[in-house]
Parts: structure tokens; C-alpha cells; sequence
């Protein structure tokens, strides 16, 4: 927790054991929870962030007088949600929590099944202990949490409610303005939108007095989110096209966040190689015979669009994160 957030009234609303870390948009978001026999972590974020990630539970678990940290919760398994999971296992011992949905896919270790390789992101292999399902109920951080089923970005994600406080851990289920990209959807699956809708359906009839979501900050008006995030689904449903192209720039702006700066041409091929801007390609009218063509005229107009907007700067063939 920053020292903004330390004054924010948000974040002293919240329960003594209860500690939001906001992180930057390539590591997830964390909450830490205090109890008397330990920690446990909410997420670890991306893998590149891994000795940050330790360093800033270490700095929580002494501000909180806590003994250790003894269990990580992952809300899914995409890479910028449990690329600490390897670090911090082998910083504190701790047991690694995954949806039971996932568990054969880590245990055999299957990038195609985890998303590493839809995404083209990197993750180090970590194994799972403990396994949450809907339907769950944890007392953490000194108060009652109930796991509620979320799909639509990721299958089997979940979020966490606390219902005596008002409090929702969100994960990418729900943003202060949006929420996370549907990648069901894009893989051919017409249930994604359904699922998304249902999800949003499910956060707008449970009290809320704050939202610690996935990304970006902490937010109180979770009704107005709900209402941009209706506009943002409503908008993806109707134009298919807009939706994917905006996944290919969110999926080079990440791999520009991980590099910092890379080739031109390193890009372009990198970009090639993952499934989503595969099917992205597809659905905006390329076939197969002509999709790496597509592919670099694609990532061409997806940085130009970038630096355009200030999120990407250009040199020569050297593109570099802004």
C-alpha cells in the first residue's frame, strides 16, 4: 500500500487485515490478508515483477507485524496474476491456492491449456497445493470471503466478496473502467459475451461499498463501473472487429511493457506467433494463406496507433515502451 492510498478514505475503510497493493498495469494487482498465524496473497503478478512482488509482501508482512506469508490465492492463471507464485514459494514456503478447474493443467504443466502460448507471455512454473472452487467460504485477513464464479476473460476465474464489509476482489472480472479482454470470445466460443454479461449481472446485485480490482485503483461507485461496463460489452457485441483489433494493440502494448524495446521485426514475428492475434487476424477477414502478411500490416498499424497516442515511441526499426 502506498502512502497515497494510506490516506485514502478507501483504504482505511478497509478491515485492519485487509491491505490493497496496487501495481502496474504488467503485474496485477495484490491484497494481502493478516491473520494471526500468517499472511496470505491475493495474486502475485507478472513474472518480470517476481522480486518486486517479494519485496513489497515482505515490506506489508513487517508493516502488519506478521510471522510469515503461508499462502498465495490466485483468481486465475493468467501470467500477470501468479508469475510470483515460483519466487514466493521459494522466498517463504508458502502453499499455492489454484482454481480446481486448472489443477490437471498445472500439473502436467500445459502452456497451451495455461494461455502462455495464446498470449505469447512468459510465466515460470510453479505447482499447486490447494485448490477453490464457487462456492467457497475463507475467513482471511479477519473476516468471511465466499469465491464466486467469474467467467468470460478466463474460464475458470473467481472473485472474492465479503459480505459483512461490502468489499469485492474483483480480479479482471470487473475495472473501475472496463474489464479484462474476452478471450473465449475470440477463440471462436460465442459463450464469452453470455458469460461476461452474467458476470457483471451477478456484481450488480451484491451490496458494495469498494472494489479492489485486477487493475488500476481501488474504486467505491461500483454501480457507474457497472454501467461503463455494460456500454464497453454492448460495444464489443455489436462490432466483433473493434473488439479483436483492440486485443492486438492491449497484447502489444504488454509485450512492449515486458521488453521495454525490441526490433521492429522482432515484434512483428513475436506477434505472429501468438494464438490470440491468430484468431484476432481471422476474425477481422484474414485466411490462413495470407496471415502472416496480415500479420505484419496488422502490427504496423497497431503501433503507428500507439506512438500516435503516446504509448509506444519509435526509432528507426527500435520500438520502445512509453
Amino acid at each position: 500500500m502506498t502512502p497515497a492510498q494510506a490516506l485514502s478514505p478507501l483504504a482505511q475503510a478497509l478491515p485492519p487485515g485487509v491491505r490493497f497493493i496496487e501495481r502496474d498495469w504488467l503485474s496485477s494487482n495484490m491484497v494481502l490478508m493478516v491473520d494471526t498465524d500468517g499472511a496470505t496473497l491475493i495474486d502475485s503478478g507478472y513474472v518480470k515483477h517476481a522480486a518486486l512482488t517479494e519485496s513489497l509482501v515482505r515490506q506489508q508482512l513487517r508493516a502488519a507485524r506478521s510471522p510469515a506469508l503461508v499462502r498465495i490465492i490466485n483468481t486465475h492463471l493468467h501470467s500477470d496474476h501468479c508469475g510470483g507464485n515460483a519466487q514466493l514459494v521459494r522466498a517463504f514456503g508458502c502453499k499455492v491456492r489454484i482454481p480446481k478447474a486448472d489443477a490437471t493443467s498445472v500439473a502436467n504443466w500445459d502452456e497451451t491449456q495455461l494461455n502462455y502460448v495464446l498470449t505469447g507471455q512468459r510465466l515460470e512454473r510453479f505447482a499447486a497445493d490447494e485448490f477453490s472452487q464457487p462456492g467457497d467460504e475463507w475467513r482471511l485477513g479477519g473476516v468471511l470471503w465466499q469465491a464466486l464464479a467469474a467467467p468470460g476473460h478466463d474460464p475458470h476465474s473467481l472473485i472474492l466478496y465479503c459480505p459483512t464489509h461490502r468489499l469485492l476482489i474483483s480480479a479482471d472480472a470487473l475495472w473501475e473502467k472496463g474489464f479484462g479482454i474476452n478471450f473465449t470470445e475470440l477463440a471462436g466460443d460465442t459463450r464469452g459475451f453470455d458469460e461476461q454479461a452474467a458476470v457483471l449481472d451477478l456484481i450488480a446485485h451484491l451490496p458494495i461499498d469498494c472494489v479492489m480490482p485486477g487493475h488500476g485503483p481501488m474504486f467505491s461507485d461500483a454501480r457507474a463501473a457497472l454501467t461503463r461496463a455494460y456500454k464497453l460489452l454492448d460495444l464489443q457485441r455489436g462490432d466483433p472487429k473493434r473488439h479483436a483489433r483492440h486485443t492486438v494493440k492491449v497484447l502489444l502494448k504488454y509485450l512492449l511493457l515486458d521488453h521495454e524495446q525490441v526490433l521492429f521485426h522482432r515484434l512483428v514475428a513475436d506477434a505472429a506467433k501468438i494464438t490470440v492475434v491468430r484468431q484476432c487476424l481471422r476474425v477481422l477477414g484474414a485466411i490462413d494463406t495470407t496471415l502472416d502478411t496480415a500479420s505484419r500490416e496488422l502490427v504496423t498499424e497497431v503501433i503507428s496507433e500507439l506512438v500516435a497516442q503516446g504509448a509506444a515511441r519509435r526509432q528507426d526499426d527500435m520500438i520502445f515502451n512509453a
